[in-house]
């Protein structure tokens, strides 16, 4: 037998951690006013304006969300309230109010006793928001110390928050320091300390970019329970605009510096009124919308640079809709019903907004099924202070030429050792087998020969680490021709000429170097730089996670486009399930170094699904269609050096069978219906009839 419901956790154990004096807010007023606030630059001489007359406020209790692309002006107006904005930037116009307070006009012990009591911040890397040579329960602890209380004091409410935010163990992990602990659980310290003198406003810059579904999914639930319970309000900077559906009662639309709608989140999202609104939406991959049939919709053009003089709507160079008014007149800040706003002249029609990239993909015709990578009985084990850690055990794959193969798991499942295992970046253990093509791959990438080089090529996430920032873009993409293809001379420039147009980039920028561009376009030549060589298996490391929705759009329709034309095989890793499911042929789902399922892209995640996919999947937020009910995990996963017996996944296992079996027999990975493999002792009708009331998989 099964349980015929997925597991709980029980919530934490209220603990009141309030401290005093900490001034009471006036309740019937707002936690955050900002009154047409300008936000300057001083830049080499010249004032450049990067926040434009912007008016909101978020009420006692509520969650405000602001949603824009990079460079909007999203984290300015954050730190601004905070009065963290760097030497050259100043608030120039218009105040903004914490408590009924004007904060550009607070003394520095004033400014002091806010940031300490009233306002915390939550960054979006909590690496970089702890100091990693304090253990955790000290910067924990310093936080009531500064309001006042003595050492021995501070360490206990310090283990009582971090119990409060949901970690098992806050006394072990008290003593470690940031480096051992995973993502998801440094970002329950951040959030700790961020709450630990229950705010009043509690602001959260991009939170969980960088978490996995689960995890990210603990995080806003952690957030969503202690807001309600410390009757805190939030300010929620994100560009998922799911995330911010599911966080926030209201949402402001910022672009270029300017808010240009306004109103409850769920209307905004339903029914846009600003053209810009509705083309985020549109490059949002959901609804069941896949690769194979239609591209991604875009918006053309890009940001303007901060400070320049706009005639007219700011938006108008990237609109659709504009015509002459729209070019030589700026739109009021118009009032609709319901406590909409929005400034457009053409609020009325936004949902008519011309698409501006092609719906059709002309794909080219498929032959038979070629095998262009086989990995047969692939394990890689490490050896950390005198531990075995078994990274992948016996995984046995085969990715075919010109498919997507979507790898997707929680961190530490062995995604990246399998990419690095494939380019040679690490040697698999003895009895591996890894071929290209018929031809075996030998273990390390210096014993390689070129033609094997050339045909395996990694994107990585980061453009910014990927890229020599001291070199133009012509020498970053010519040296990986030059290595890879063997060209000189007339030859070499023309086909980084060729490669840079591939992109959708233009010759004028090969002058340029990375700082000089955009994320989009640092990622486009990571992208041109992978195709130096006409690689045949192109591995894809979270690509487009640090890419706003406008941007990621268009890379995925790039990769698209240069899959159809060069019939290149990706292997995608990616923690976001949506662009997972939109990009991807087949899907393999990872857990502690072993496939747990594998199969076509539809199938794997509409369902019935392995159990530890349906928890995956369960946990990705939603901005349309039917809210998904949540199937949690418990605990976290598992340590490779000493691995679960039986089932490795029946610690968390939501259905985990009564009788012993999960616990003490490993499952093997069978087919469980053509071209579908599973690990799972649940028989394939079983698990169907078990998560069809769940709302059954993911679209």
């Amino acid at each position: 037998m099964t349980s015929p419901e997925p597991r709980t956790e029980a919530p934490a154990a209220a603990v009141r951690l309030k401290l005093e004096p900490n001034p009471v807010p006036n309740r019937f007023g707002d936690a955050l006013e900002v009154n047409h606030v300008d936000i300057t630059y001083r830049v080499r001489g010249h004032d450049r304006r990067a926040i434009s007359d912007v008016s909101f406020n978020v009420h006692h209790g509520e969650s405000y969300g602001l949603v824009g692309e990079s460079g909007s002006g999203k984290s300015t107006l954050a730190v601004a309230v905070e009065r963290y904005l760097p030497r050259n930037g100043r608030v120039s116009s218009g105040s903004i109010l914490v408590n009924g307070r004007d904060v550009v006009a607070m003394s520095g012990e004033e400014l002091r006793q806010m940031r300490a009591k009233s306002v915390s911040m939550v960054y979006q890397e909590p690496g970089r928001a702890l100091n990693p040579s304090i253990r955790v329960g000290r910067q924990v602890a310093e936080v009531f110390e500064i309001a006042g209380l003595r050492s021995s004091e501070a360490l206990e409410r310090a283990e009582a928050m971090l119990a409060k935010v949901q970690i098992s163990d806050p006394g072990r992990v008290m003593r470690r320091y940031p480096h051992q602990l995973s993502g998801g659980m440094l970002q329950r310290v951040v959030v700790a300390m961020a709450l630990a003198t229950d705010p009043s406003l509690l602001i959260l810059d991009e939170p969980t970019t960088a978490l996995d579904a689960t995890v990210e999914a603990e995080i806003l639930d952690l957030v969503a329970t202690l807001r309600s319970e410390l009757e805190s309000s939030v300010l929620f900077i994100s560009h998922n605009l799911a995330v911010i559906a599911k966080m926030c009662d209201r949402v402001g639309v910022l672009y270029a510096g300017e808010l240009v709608e306004e109103g409850p989140a769920r209307e905004v999202f339903d029914n846009p009124r600003h053209p810009y609104t509705v083309g985020l939406l549109r490059c949002i991959p959901r609804g069941g919308l896949r690769k194979d049939t239609a591209r991604l919709d875009t918006i053309p053009g890009f940001l303007p640079s901060p400070g320049h003089a706009a005639v007219g709507c700011i938006f108008a160079p990237r609109c659709g809709l504009a015509d002459d008014r729209c070019r030589s007149e700026a739109p009021p800040m118009t009032d609709l019903t319901g406590g909409r706003r929005v400034s457009c002249f053409h609020n009325e029609k936004s949902a008519d907004l011309p698409r501006s990239t092609p719906v059709d993909i002309v794909l080219g015709e498929k032959g038979a099924p070629e095998t262009a990578v086989r990995l047969s009985n692939v394990s890689k084990t490490f050896r950390t202070r005198g531990e075995a850690v078994r990274a992948l055990v016996d995984i046995d794959l085969e990715l075919l030429r010109g498919e997507t193969l979507g790898l997707v798991g929680e961190s530490g499942s062995g995604k990246t050792t399998l990419a690095r295992l494939l380019l040679g970046l690490s040697a698999p253990d003895s009895g591996s087998s890894i071929e290209l093509e018929g031809r075996p791959l030998v273990g390390g990438v210096r014993e390689r020969d070129r033609e094997q080089l050339k045909a395996l090529q990694i994107v990585f996430q980061n453009p910014d680490s990927a890229l020599n920032r001291r070199h133009t873009i012509q020498r970053i993409i010519g040296r990986s021709v030059k290595k890879l293809a063997g060209l000189s001379g007339e030859a070499l420039r023309q086909r980084v000429i060729d490669l840079v147009q591939s992109v959708r980039m233009e010759p004028r920028h090969l002058i340029l170097r990375p700082s000089q561009l955009s994320g989009g376009l640092k990622q486009r030549v990571a992208i041109a730089r992978a195709f130096g060589g006409e690689p045949r298996v192109v591995v894809c490391d979270e690509p487009t996670s640090a890419l706003d929705v406008s941007v990621q759009a268009a890379i995925l329709n790039l990769l698209v486009d240069l899959q159809i034309s060069k019939q290149v095989t990706y292997l995608f890793i990616s923690h976001d399930l949506r662009v997972v499911g939109y990009l991807s042929d087949r899907i393999a789902v990872m857990y502690l170094g072993r496939l747990m399922e594998v199969g076509p892209s539809d199938i794997v995640f509409k369902g019935p699904h392995h159990p530890y996919t349906e928890a995956l999947v369960s946990s990705v937020p939603r901005i349309d269609g039917p809210i998904a009910t949540r199937i949690r995990l418990s605990g976290e996963i598992p340590s490779a050096a000493k691995p679960p017996a039986g089932c490795v996944f029946h610690t968390r296992c939501p259905r985990v069978l009564d009788d012993g079996t999960c616990e003490n027999v490993e499952p093997p990975l069978v087919e469980v219906a053509p071209g579908h493999l599973m690990r799972c002792h649940i028989p394939l009708e079983e698990l169907r009839s078990l998560q069809a009331p769940a709302g059954g998989g993911y679209e």
